[in-house]
Parts: structure tokens; sequence; C-alpha cells
């Protein structure tokens, strides 16, 4: 454990002097290499970017999906977790609680197949109302009021701790809990692990997980901002127990609330963290909306789109507080699909990777990435185009000039919509002769939409 604890010390260090440097450092800065390995990279900020030609970069809608089974009244601080074939959904039921932390809090459980169609299986734990004819897994005053589990992808965590969560308030602190199965949990030790001081709140929902990019937990929590602006800290912690000095993050725009931020791990790239956090306006009624940020590791939230992720739409009661919650994790729902839930129980769908894209318009654009080192055999994109659009790739070496049989003539031209297809050139998609030497991809779209890209074996 002092290993790792030294290892995300250093990585903290290292990621918050790199974005000192990247926030001094001028937009005419010269291109980076970035050493991508065979990771999938997402086109969610400009990390990839050196320049766009007739291109932007687009923040996409979710679509509602159709109603579902509902399983609770409300997914207030919810926590949605897709393990294995099994979707664990987690909830909190205030029960007319009258302030945060109240003795009346409990924590639910349900559970569905496909994401879609849910159950509240009768687990006889807990008696409530004189009953244990319920779904309830815990009801310990202040730590329903926002207890966040995840699974824990550690790789020696041990059985017993498969599962991990944190709950609590201000006056409370931080406490862990740990379980085997996601459905009996137990405190990890009876002190809390976060403990309160004068800068920080935790009435919030206070999300935690294991970092495989960084080799450490990290836990995401409230704090204000100047004493008036609700925000965001980060810490990390070797052991789940002790944690670090938490550092403010400041993702805020002048005047800004942001009530949650549900950072998370993204399932097919975990080196990208999504957050879907809920932006509080008490100026208006104390409505909300939902934000589409990232963060790569320690740095800081990227926030390249500023605008509303879901808007609250046409339904009046939506527009009130509390009415704008997305549950913590984004999960696949199918091949081509992935959901984020939302308060009072709704469903929204993108395609996979889709939560952005490099657009391209009726006219020719292009999109040259900055100089990427990379391992593998095959170049894999996901891109859409319309009936009449296109795509062609193109590689340079590390003066800019084109590579011969990797050239856009050479480039077999894409039409047509798919998560996963390999590029081809015309003699063949072999591209490990290029691998770990600095090159350069050339995008040239017209009406298309580029999401992701990844070289593979």
């Amino acid at each position: 454990m002092t290993r790792i604890r030294s290892i995300c010390q250093l990585i903290m260090l290292l990621t918050l002097h790199g974005s000192i440097a990247m926030a001094q450092a001028p937009d005419s800065r010269q291109p980076v290499t970035r050493d991508i390995g065979s990771r999938r990279e997402l086109f969610i900020d400009r990390f990839l970017i050196d320049r766009l030609e007739n291109a932007t970069l687009k923040l996409h809608e979710p679509r509602l999906a159709p109603a579902m089974s509902e399983p609770a009244d409300n997914l207030e601080y919810g926590t949605v977790i897709k393990d294995g074939d099994l979707f664990r959904l987690y909830t909190r039921d205030a029960r007319g609680s009258k302030f945060d932390g109240d003795t009346t809090e409990v924590t639910r459980y349900c559970e569905s197949r496909d994401g879609i169609h849910w159950t509240k299986p009768k687990l006889g734990l807990v008696e409530i109302d004189g009953s244990k004819d319920n779904n309830v897994i815990l009801h310990e005053a202040p730590y329903c009021h926002n207890f966040s589990p995840f699974l824990d992808q550690r790789p020696d965590v041990p059985s017993e701790e498969r599962f991990k969560a944190l709950g609590g308030t201000v006056k409370s602190g931080l406490v862990a809990f740990i379980s085997a199965d996601g459905v009996h949990w137990k405190k990890l030790r009876p002190e809390p692990v976060v403990t309160y001081t004068k800068e920080y709140a935790f009435d919030s929902q206070n999300v935690s997980f294991w970092s495989e990019a960084e080799g450490c937990y990290v836990c995401y929590f409230r704090h204000f901002l100047d004493k008036t602006l609700r925000s965001v800290c980060r810490t990390t912690s070797a052991d789940f127990v002790t944690w670090s000095e938490p550092m403010q993050l400041k993702p805020n725009f002048p005047g800004e609330h942001i009530y949650t931020t549900l950072t998370h791990p993204y399932f097919r790239a975990p080196h990208i963290y999504i957050a879907t956090p809920t932006r509080f306006h008490p100026e208006r009624g104390e409505s909300t909306d939902i934000l589409f940020m990232t963060t790569r590791g320690g740095n800081p939230y990227d926030r390249t789109f500023r605008e509303a992720f879901i808007r609250p739409g046409l339904d009046p009661d939506r527009w009130g507080n509390r009415s704008n919650y997305a549950a913590l994790n984004i999960v696949p729902t199918g091949p081509t699909e992935m959901s984020i839930y939302t308060t009072p129980f709704r469903r929204f769908t993108l395609r996979t990777d889709g939560f952005a894209s490099v657009h391209v318009g009726p006219d020719v654009g292009e999109l040259v990435t900055q100089p990427l080192r990379f391992t593998g055999k095959q170049l894999v994109i996901n891109y859409s185009t319309s009936a009449g659009g296109s795509l062609r790739v193109e590689v340079l070496d590390g003066s800019g000039q084109p590579i011969p049989d990797f050239t856009l003539t050479d480039s077999r031209n894409l039409v047509g919509d798919t998560i996963e297809q390999q590029v081809q050139w015309k003699k063949g998609s072999d591209v490990s002769s290029l691998a770990g030497q600095p090159v350069q991809l050339r995008f040239v779209m017209q009406e298309a939409d580029l999401f992701a890209i990844q070289f593979r074996e």
C-alpha cells in the first residue's frame, strides 16, 4: 500500500504541475506528442486535437427513452452499477425527512437484467413500519442521506470488500462501508475516513472509485468556493481509509453553482472521467439542469462545453429545485447504446462513445491530431456520416508529410454509421510499421461526426 500511495502522490504532483503549465501556456504552443498506446480516445475535449479546419467540437444531446417500470419515487442521489449481466440501483428514500441525515431516511435497492425493467427484491434485512418485507438495505442516520456505492475494480481487492461506499454529512464526516455482494453492508471502521473542516461540506452526493489510471482511490465531494458558490474538491487514498488533503478544483464559471459532480471513469476508456453535474440556479426559482464535464486523472475539469447537457424540458414539474439530478454512472444498455438515469426516474440514451464529436457539415472540413505514439496493428474509429457524407484518413510523419501507402488518395472512402469501423487503405489496414513513432492523423470529412479512435492488435 505504501508503494501505491507514493505512486498516487507522484501522479497528483505531476498532473498539478502539468495543469499549471497548461494554464500558463499560450494558445500558439507547439503540438505535444501524446502516447496513447492502445487506449480508446474520445473527442470530448481538445486533448488529441492539433487543429480543426471547417470543423467543430459538438456536444450531443441525450435522447429521452420510453418510460421504464419505476422502482422508486425519486432517483435523488442515486447510483447505477453494471455488475456483469446485472444492473444494481441504489436510491435514497427520504420518507418525509425534515433535514439532511434525518432518521427517517433509508437506502433502497433494485435490480434489472437490461437496465429498463426493474424489480424490488424482498430482502428481509431492515424492519420499516413493522415489516421486513421490503428492499431496504440500510437504515442508519445520517449515512442514508447520500450513501453512494461503487464496484471496486482494484485488481487485488478482497472479496469481502468488492463493493465500497461513502456516506455522511457535515457533522458525521464521510464514513466508509464495504460489502461482498452489494446488498449486505457494514462499516469499514466506526470512525469517519474524511472529516469536516470549515471549508468542506458533505451534504451532496460524495462519489468515489478506484482509478485504474492513477492507481489509487479518488473521491469528489462538495465545498463552497469563496464561501458562496457550491463547488467541488478532490481527495485520493491508497487504502480507502487515509485520504490526502483535498484539492479545490474550481470548475465553476462566474456565478455558477455546481451542485453535484457524479464524476466516474468512462466504462470504455477508464482513464477519462465523465461528470454529469447538476447546475443550480438559485436566482431563477432554484431551477436546475445537467452539465457535461470531463477530466483526465488529477487535472482540472475540462469545460469545453458550457451549455446544458440535459435541459429541464417541457414538463413544468422539472423546472423546480431537485428536479434534475443524474444518477452516478453512465452504463451500457445495448451494443450501440449507453444510458443516463435522472430524477424523478427517467432514462436518457446516447450512442456508445457519443458524448461529443468532431463535427463537419456540408462543406468539407478536417481534423489533424496532435503527434501521437500508438501500439497495435489497426486503427478503429467510431463515426457517422449522412448518406451523402464521407470520411477519409491520412497518416502524417513527424514533419507533417503524408506517409506513402497511408495518404489521402490511398484511403478507403468511408460512408456509414458504426461504433467500430476498421480504417483501410489500398494496401490494407496494417499500421504496425508506424507503431512507436510520432505520427499525426488527418481526417477529411463531409457531413460527418467522429466520436472516438483506438489502435488495436
